[in-house]
């Protein structure tokens, strides 16, 4: 009994360590109502991904861009924006992208967005990093 609360006592949750040591992603959710967004004085790349609930290869994408973003190196992301945007919450992103998400799109200096090649779902981390990276230089 007194091992077990000595245990206790000692136990600290995993989760709330790797939260203080990671850096987190910024990702930011957007319907019709607030599609637009505000420019910050420090230069960020912006990057649009279009989904819907309940899409398991959204899902799937999203989990490798969360993953792409925490890694270091020459490819880094941590100054990428993320924008997800539910496609069913205007009728302009649904009829374009209804047949094709997950799509992703960077934005350009004008505001205009310029659509990304299909990533494979099969693609490691590292890959899926390297090709945003890429892409959006």
């Amino acid at each position: 009994m007194a091992f077990a609360a000595m245990a206790a006592m000692t136990a600290r949750p995993i989760s709330s360590i790797t939260l203080l040591t990671r850096r987190r992603p910024k990702w930011v959710f957007t319907s019709s109502a607030s599609s637009s967004f505000s420019s910050s004085p420090i230069k960020t790349r912006t990057l649009v991904l279009y989904s819907k609930p309940g899409c398991c290869l959204c899902d799937g994408l999203k989990e490798k861009l969360q993953a792409a973003f925490l890694l270091s190196g020459p490819h880094s992301l941590h100054d990428v924006v993320l924008q997800v945007r539910d496609i069913t919450s205007n009728p302009d992103w649904e009829k374009a992208y209804q047949y094709e998400i997950p799509v992703l799109a960077k934005v350009l200096a004008d505001g205009t967005e310029e659509t990304l090649p299909r990533i494979s779902p099969r693609l490691g981390v590292e890959h899926i990093q390297k090709k945003i990276a890429a892409a959006l230089t």
